[in-house]
């Protein structure tokens, strides 16, 4: 069709749009038949939007991984860095912790008073004629039986009764206790400054020694608390025992060496801390301990005359002495039976040493020759008599004892023999409280432990001995206010160790019937 003007014009019959009209029915038809794809889209976009979440973006990033390793490196070296100077700590950490060897069990004990000492349990024989005896001991203090020191289960002594003898046991308590009362807060005992930690009055001891010795005599007093059954790890003395240990730590140079050069005598300070650090590693087996007490056995060694023994100067000159000797062989011993490695060739050098220095028509072991008694100081103790003791054949005495049940070393075919002539020597020149002359408690301390060993050879000669003992030390305990419990310093070595010294000597003397178990028989 077209118009006025010619154009074609299009007809449809379709509602045009402005005249197009929608229901609401129809607007409803025509969403719900879209709705499924909306909710589709929606739930799709809500699944890629937790994914997303999920992501660690944190770690995608170069430079802060590179950040945060370098912090945990960093933060590891610190912690090894400061590890190793907690070596310090362990004899009071991990010593205490150790397992402990020994089977007594040591009551606490505040005082000597806290003792009964007036029950004899029935037993008709409680108390024998002498009080120095081996069956006073109670086990009030764990001994009896040998459990109590270093060699304490070896040989056959073990079994031997427990009745509570009154005069040896409260004198051993009461030596203990003086010596753990003048304890210093370090560890160590101070020998000429001891009296100002008296805790029991004002009135304090006197007996002063030198500053000089402090290594020693707290070695010296160390054994006397292991020697009654105290150890780090347990005994009613174990924090005694545990400060003077580290302490002795302390005082360890590189080389070993336990304190320093400075006295002429200082390998007896070294000689007598390395004997207590080896019977301390004996009970706790602390491996931290090993290594101190091994640098220790190494300087010995290293300190040794190649050609014979030991003496004052390291490195050796060629110098040599039974005295020194005496106290390395007991300090080389305890390490073996520890399990330390020593130089088993020293050992057979200090007995050579002893046959070569022994007179064999009077069996007199010599100083540094056949035939010389101990030494003295010009000036200072040569007043004591020389000849009033015999010093070196106990010593001699004593080793030969420890050594002859020792595997590998070679004896003299007159090994027996010169031990009797030993102990003659020895009941010739009993123990005998004389100050200013006598009293050597470094004498009695050997002699007590060689008689005690002997009478398994010798029948008899432990009773003379021990009858001597009870008059020379049980009697003269002092048992008053600061002093109590401690012996003066009265023999030609107290100006050295002073009260302390004497104290510690005499207390090992008590402990003669379990500190070493007895060794002659029972191989």
């Amino acid at each position: 069709m077209t118009d006025e003007y010619g154009n074609i014009q299009i007809e449809t019959t379709l509602p045009k749009p402005w005249e197009e009209e929608q229901s609401f029915n129809d607007i409803l038809y025509d969403w719900m038949t879209r709705a499924p794809w909306l909710v589709i889209s929606a739930v799709a976009h809500l699944l890629v939007f937790f994914i997303l979440n999920t992501i660690p973006w944190g770690l995608l990033g170069g430079e802060d991984t590179q950040e945060i390793q370098a912090s945990i490196e960093q933060t590891v070296e610190e912690v090894f860095e400061e590890e190793e100077p907690e070596i310090e700590e362990e004899v009071i950490e991990e010593v205490i912790d150790e397992p402990v060897l020994q089977d007594a069990e040591v009551d606490e004990l505040e005082t000597v008073d806290d003792i009964d000492f007036d029950s004899s349990e029935g037993d008709p024989d409680f108390l024998s004629d002498s009080p120095f005896d081996e069956n006073q001991f109670s086990n009030v203090l764990g001994l009896g039986g040998g459990a109590g020191g270093k060699y304490g289960q070896r040989g056959t002594g073990g079994g031997r009764r427990a009745s509570g003898g009154k005069a040896v046991e409260r004198a051993l308590a009461a030596g203990l206790a003086w010596l753990a009362d003048h304890q210093a807060p370090e560890g160590y005992w101070d020998t000429d400054d001891f009296g100002q930690y008296c805790s029991v009055g004002t009135d304090f001891a006197d007996g002063d020694g030198r500053p000089e010795w402090d290594v020693g005599v707290t070695g010296l007093a160390l054994l006397a608390f292991l020697g009654a059954g105290n150890n780090p790890a347990e005994g009613e003395y174990k924090d005694t025992v545990s400060r003077g240990i580290n302490w002795l730590k302390q005082q360890q140079d590189d080389d070993g060496l336990y304190g320093d050069q400075h006295a002429k005598e200082f390998i007896y300070n070294h000689a007598l801390a390395t004997l207590a650090v080896c019977e301390t590693y004996y009970f706790t087996k602390s491996p931290l301990l090993k290594r101190s007490a091994q640098k220790a056995i190494d300087y010995i060694a290293y300190a040794r005359d190649p050609y014979g023994v030991w003496r004052y100067d390291v490195p050796s000159i060629g110098e040599n002495d039974t005295s020194i000797t005496g106290w390395m062989v007991f300090a080389l011993a305890s390490a073996k039976d520890a399990g330390l490695k020593i130089d088993t060739s020293a050992l057979q050098a200090s007995l050579t040493w002893f046959d070569d220095n022994t007179d064999r028509a009077t069996g007199r072991v010599g100083y540094n020759a056949p035939g010389t008694f101990s030494s003295r100081v010009t000036g200072v103790n040569d007043h004591f008599p020389k000849e009033e003791g015999e010093a070196m054949t106990a010593v001699a005495l004593l080793c030969r004892i420890f050594l002859s049940g020792t595997e590998g070393l070679i004896h003299s075919p007159e090994e027996d023999e010169l031990m009797d002539k030993h102990a003659q020597l020895l009941l010739k020149r009993l123990p005998e409280y004389n100050p200013g002359v006598g009293n050597d408690m470094y004498y009695w301390y050997y002699g007590t432990y060689a008689m005690y060993q002997m009478e398994a050879k010798k029948a008899g000669v432990w009773k003379k001995w021990e009858n001597a003992m009870d008059d020379a030390i049980i009697k003269t305990q002092r048992d008053d206010g600061c002093y109590k419990g401690s012996w003066d310093p009265n023999g030609p070595w107290g100006y050295a160790g002073g009260r302390v010294y004497s104290t510690a000597l005499i207390t090992l003397c008590m402990e003669v019937f379990f500190r070493y178990d007895k060794v002659l028989g029972s191989r």
